[in-house]
Order: structure tokens, then C-alpha cells, then sequence
């Protein structure tokens, strides 16, 4: 698809400095505007030069800057984990910042928009180990009209600091392409992306964390004991199971478990086994959100998950076999190094 780009990261794939020069030649292209969410936004010191030097250099020149940020949860859930973020450091620039709490529901996003016209968005956080120890992708687009989407979204965000206010935008196509927003969208997302998966004649690509979403979880259970659609995909093994603990000690959600167990075993669904979240461990989460139904593709910041319908998150769908087929190879490729998942 035209104006499209799309990046792909894995655990010690490639150094960090390559994601900031890539962020930092994207911001540096700014002439007016900077719109920016990210959930997670920590980089050490070199990294951290590379990064906000390109936007306090921007606000220099005279772009009018801002950033939201998510305030730490604290939130005893096991996914997606707390951020690392400083509230202080990010404080301390010279442009506009903004606190978005993150309870009860996470500002997650991690997009930026550029002069009203292109907008950098995916899995993909501010952080070193973002970079260097997680699958993850970035998609950039050249799109006035779906910048216009985010830019909305942004707005909602900023002004009134509320998750649950923002998200309410419209899903109609635009320039070939559908932007989700959550939460003012979260439901009929997971609706749109479960209707994908059982309609798919061919392949179905996943890549996501968890999956959680009771529509998804429907739809994919069927399609995994169906077998008549290509069907495979990974997740974090780790979070997976955190998950699966949650559901038995609440009951409230434990129906959910044989949906999860029949989708991840009667497919090829692989399950990278990471480091549970404890401060200053390292984050080599399986992060990475993509799904991929024949040649639809549905890219973001959205993992699978009943609470990310809550969050604040977003997720681009477009139909491009490209793309599509680029997608599929990555998830092959990341699930191919890792061992089916145990439930």
C-alpha cells in the first residue's frame, strides 16, 4: 500500500541505536506540528540524546510539540506490565508534556503524529529493551486523512486526561486504510477482528501476548478445531500463564480457559518464555501485535485482550497482500524460534 512502511524488531535482532536514528529522522522531518502518546518512554543516556534531541531541536525550530504519557498504573495485573517510565525527566523538557493516569485503564499507545499528515504507530515503546529485546513492529504512514483520526484521538486525550473520554473516532476508511481507537472503539475492534479471522479462506498470522478477548477467543477456538484455515501464531508463554492463573484465582473469567487451551494447541501456536516483571529486570517480553487474516492486517499497540478494549490503544487495518504477506513471515519467523506453547 502506498505511503506505508513497515519495520520489524526481535530479541537481539538489531541495536538500539538503529530504532532511535529511525524515530529521531522521523521527528526530525517535522516542520509545524508533533503529536506524541507513548505508554513507556525510558531510554539511557545516549539513546535518550539521540531521541529528545531531535524533538527539543524541533521545538527550536519552531514546531509546536507535545506529549501524553501513561502515569504509572500500579495496577496488580500481570500484563501488559508497568511502565519504566520518569514522570520527572519527561517534565524537565522544554515542550509540552502531559500525564495521562493510567488507572483504572492504561493510556497505551505509542504513536506519534508529524505535521498533520504522517503518523508513526505500532508495538513498539521508548525503551532500550524495546528496541533490543522484543519482538515488536512500527508502521509509518503518509496520510493527511489518517492523521487527521489520530489527531483526534490525541485531542481527546490531552484535554481532558481521561482514557475512558478518548477513542471516539470514526472508523470509516480512509486513503484505502480503517483506524481503531480505544476505548471508544474497543468492542467493535475485537468484533471487526475476530469477524476477519472466521472469514479468512487461507491463512491466519497472530502475534500477540495474550489473547484474552472473548470474541477473538470464540472465533479462534473454532477456527484452531475446524482446521480448515492455515492457522499458527505466537505469544509470551510467561504472560500467558500469568493470565491463566488470574482467571482460575477471580473465577470470573476461568470459562475463558478452554477457549485459550483449545486455540494455542489445536494450531501451531508457539510461546516465548520470558522474564516475569520485577523492577530492573529485563523486558524481553513477546510483544509484538499483529494479526494477519488473508490479506487483511490489523497492526497497533492492541494486544488481544479483553482489557485492552478498555485501554487507550490503536490499531490500523488495511488490506495489502504485501504487507500482509510480509507480516506472516515475521510471525512465522519469531514462532519458529521458540517452542510450542505449554498450557
Amino acid at each position: 500500500m502506498a505511503g506505508v512502511e513497515v519495520r520489524t524488531l526481535t530479541d537481539g535482532g538489531q541495536p538500539a541505536e538503529e530504532t532511535a536514528h529511525a524515530l529521531a529522522e522521523f521527528v526530525s522531518a517535522a516542520k509545524q506540528t508533533l503529536e506524541i502518546a507513548v505508554y513507556d518512554f525510558r531510554l539511557p543516556q545516549d539513546l535518550n540524546e539521540i531521541v529528545c534531541g531531535a524533538l527539543v531541536a524541533a521545538q527550536k525550530r519552531g514546531v509546536a510539540v507535545r506529549l501524553a504519557y501513561n502515569l504509572d498504573h500500579a495496577k496488580n495485573a500481570p500484563v501488559p506490565p508497568p511502565p519504566i517510565t520518569d514522570p520527572g525527566a519527561i517534565e524537565a523538557q522544554p515542550f509540552p508534556t502531559e500525564a495521562i493516569p493510567g488507572v483504572p485503564d492504561l493510556m497505551h499507545h505509542k504513536y506519534v503524529v508529524r505535521d498533520a499528515s504522517s503518523v508513526w504507530t505500532g508495538s513498539t515503546n521508548w525503551t532500550a529493551d524495546s528496541w533490543t529485546r522484543e519482538e515488536n513492529v512500527i508502521v509509518t504512514v503518509d496520510s493527511p486523512g489518517l492523521a487527521a483520526r489520530y489527531h483526534e484521538d490525541f485531542e481527546q486525550l490531552w484535554t481532558t486526561r481521561i482514557v475512558a473520554r478518548s477513542g471516539k473516532v470514526d472508523t470509516a476508511p480512509v486513503d484505502g486504510m480503517r483506524a481503531w481507537f480505544c476505548p471508544g472503539r474497543g468492542e467493535k475492534l475485537a468484533h471487526r477482528i475476530a469477524k476477519a479471522i472466521g472469514a479468512a479462506s487461507r491463512r491466519v498470522r497472530i502475534a500477540s501476548p495474550v489473547i484474552s478477548s472473548a470474541p477473538i477467543l470464540g472465533t479462534l477456538a473454532q477456527v484452531a478445531s475446524d482446521g480448515k484455515v492455515d492457522l499458527a501464531g505466537v505469544v509470551d508463554a510467561t504472560q500467558i500463564h500469568e493470565v491463566l492463573e488470574q482467571w482460575h484465582e477471580n473465577g470470573n473469567a476461568e470459562w475463558k480457559a478452554p477457549l485459550l487451551r483449545t486455540s494455542l494447541t489445536r494450531a501451531p501456536f508457539s510461546g516465548k518464555v520470558t522474564t516475569p516483571y520485577a523492577p530492573g529486570s529485563v523486558h524481553d517480553y513477546m510483544h509484538a501485535k499483529v494479526t494477519v487474516a488473508d490479506d487483511t492486517v490489523f497492526v497497533g499497540s492492541f494486544n488481544l485482550s479483553h482489557s485492552g478494549e478498555l485501554n487507550a490503544e490503536n490499531v490500523l487495518e488495511f488490506e495489502d497482500a504485501h504487507v500482509a504477506e510480509r507480516l506472516a513471515a515475521f510471525i512465522d519467523e519469531v514462532r519458529a524460534r521458540y517452542a510450542p506453547v505449554a498450557v
